[in-house]
């Protein structure tokens, strides 16, 4: 559990990717304002050589943490998210990456997101996750899995399409032949299922977004579906090659006859944002959302 407010140090989790250039520089200054500050570092193995004084981030400390920040791209973010999602731990993102489209801040504004979060000057975005379960044809429970953006039913190696059987609530939606199927959160709506055709949710909208990939027929379109509903979509290909991955890093293949359970899970993942910033804003500045700025020239 974490410790009442005012007992001890504040305590911060600090997870990162290793193969951005401007790591160990946000670190260094990460390192530096916790020692003005007097905050306590936890950190991932990997992170330790090039943070002396930090302690190894455990399994165990997760609960005790106040807040967790991720060092790199959305992708870390996704995976610090589910590391911490079980516990309410909120996340405070340093984009280090391209896009960055659900961190906090930029790597020049480290400390005045930080420092926005130990004053209590931010905002506290709680996210929708997804509960996804694999279910081999025997009726045998294989993976559970937590997804803060999508899980993506997809081939593996084979260039032809895959037969699918989508049901809500024991209510059969369609059975379709496609690449895949795109199961999103409202988060996640600005993610794959975007690219593949998909809206975009805001993210207090809560609801499952099912977006085929590449259907083979014009008739199959994206679904938005309430978050109460319980989505299960079902292997009808005989193909051993179907692959189930989540937020575009966890993965289990399938096998023909297994079925994908989704439902709204009961966790939120708390995402830090700062008082100037919001969704639309982020639309605007990180997708180019509109097009005002073109006609202008």
């Amino acid at each position: 559990m974490r410790r009442p407010d005012g007992a001890g140090p504040r305590r911060l989790g600090v997870v990162g990717h290793a193969r951005y250039d401007e790591l160990e520089a946000a670190l260094a200054r990460l390192l530096a304002f916790a020692r003005e500050r007097g905050l306590e570092l936890f950190m991932e193995d990997d992170l330790l050589a090039a943070a002396p004084g930090a302690a190894v981030l455990t399994p165990d400390l997760v609960p005790t943490l106040d807040v967790l920040l991720t060092l790199g791209g959305d992708g870390t973010l996704l995976r610090g998210a589910r590391l911490v999602a079980r516990d309410s731990i909120p996340v405070l993102g340093i984009n280090l990456g391209h896009l960055g489209f659900l961190t906090t801040a930029p790597p020049s504004e480290l400390e005045v997101a930080l420092d926005c979060w130990l004053s209590g000057g931010f905002e506290l975005d709680r996210r929708m996750a997804l509960d996804i379960r694999s279910v081999g044809p025997d009726g045998v429970a294989r993976g559970e899995y937590l997804a803060l953006n999508d899980a993506v039913l997809h081939k593996g190696g084979s260039a032809r399409v895959i037969r699918l059987q989508v049901t809500a609530l024991r209510e059969e939606v369609g059975s379709y032949s496609a690449d895949g199927i795109i199961l999103a959160t409202p988060t996640g709506s600005t993610a794959y299922s975007l690219s593949a055709g998909g809206p975009i949710v805001h993210p207090d909208v809560d609801c499952i977004i099912a977006t085929p990939i590449s259907p083979h027929t014009l008739s199959v379109r994206p679904l938005v579906l309430r978050a109460e509903e319980t989505l299960t979509v079902e292997v009808l290909s005989p193909t051993e090659e179907l692959i189930l991955t989540i937020d575009g890093q966890e993965s289990e293949r399938l096998i023909p006859g297994a079925r994908v359970v989704v439902r709204r899970a009961d966790e939120r993942v708390c995402l830090v944002r700062l008082p100037e910033s919001s969704f639309f804003s982020t639309l605007r500045r990180k997708l180019r959302w509109g097009d005002l700025e073109e006609r202008k020239r």
